[in-house]
């Protein structure tokens, strides 16, 4: 009636906001989605997802496949995890989720060696503006930068990382000189939106005078950290962004570190895990090597 290959496939589809977003997850086409879920609805005879104006529904027998297909898949996994732990192959499917500028530099290349390593190993990244958003059973692994919401994952440190405010020097030549965070407000402000905070609300502390908020008004915004890197080296304004995205260029010169005295709240890179006692062999695995890649951050070697 149904296998389980089609309870991993409607496992996708119901964590999905949409056939489009399950499609991009399967490397597939939406149609092919469509197409694969009738069949599996003509199979059962019975309706499994409901679409309306907000995005899908859940029938009632869609909400039963969904629950009892992850304890069967969860199964099945841990069958095999306990059968490839009486040999030495780290083997499986591993499922990350991070981060798309930082995924792309550093997550990236991790998974292609965790794989080249262990060979038996499959793995999916997810690269996302805001994986936390996402963090459901089906990620083994989600790497966070930054403040986290409540949650009930493990979160373990993988690598510090400060914000740094700065802007290029040919801006900094042109423009007025910033003395203390409140003169911020007559300047070009750009800004990067990323995990729900407050993107105009910028918090600086200093050893001696404390702490204190200036309120900005954007110039440029967007929810690219490239971009807005790439806007601070055209000189369009001043920028609050990530350690490990703009080392290089304030090592070259191309960016200037602005209020050096003052600091913005720290934004370390995590890893979001499921509790130890259900953790597979390839996620401590994959878990280990980020912790020996990220242990001494790149970004200031």
């Amino acid at each position: 009636m149904i296998s389980t290959d089609d309870l991993t496939f409607f496992q996708v589809v119901s964590s999905a906001t949409s056939l489009a977003e399950a499609a991009r997850r399967l490397n597939v086409t939406p149609p092919a989605v469509t197409q694969r879920l009738r069949a599996i609805e003509d199979r059962i005879g019975v309706r499994l997802i409901e679409r309306t104006s907000r995005g899908l529904s859940l029938t009632d027998e869609g909400e039963l496949v969904a629950s009892e297909g992850a304890s069967i898949i969860a199964a099945i996994e841990d069958l095999s995890e306990r059968l490839a732990s009486r040999t030495s192959k780290v083997r499986g499917h591993l499922r990350v989720a991070a981060p798309y500028g930082f995924g792309r530099r550093y997550i990236a290349p991790i998974v292609q060696e965790f794989v080249r390593k262990h060979p038996a190993v499959s793995v999916t990244l997810e690269l996302s503006d805001g994986p936390i958003r996402q963090m459901c059973e089906s990620w083994d692994v989600v790497v966070h930068i930054g403040s986290l919401p409540e949650s009930d994952r493990l979160v373990t440190t993988l690598a510090p990382n400060e914000r740094v405010l700065c802007a290029s020097p040919n801006y900094l030549q042109h423009s007025l000189p910033i003395l203390q965070p409140e003169d911020l407000v007559q300047h070009r402000c750009l800004a990067l939106r990323e995990n729900n905070e407050d993107v105009t609300l910028w918090r600086f502390t200093h050893s001696r005078h404390g702490r204190t908020t200036v309120r900005v008004r954007p110039c440029m915004s967007s929810n690219d950290g490239e971009i807005v890197r790439d806007w601070a080296l055209a000189g369009l304004g001043v920028m609050v962004r990530s350690e490990w995205d703009v080392a290089d260029d304030l090592a070259a010169g191309r960016l200037q570190s602005v209020l050096p005295a003052w600091s913005s709240p720290s934004a370390d890179v995590v890893a979001l895990l499921h509790a130890r006692q259900g953790r597979s062999r390839r996620t401590n695995g994959f878990l280990q090597t980020l912790r020996e890649r990220l242990n001494s951050p790149p970004w200031r070697r």
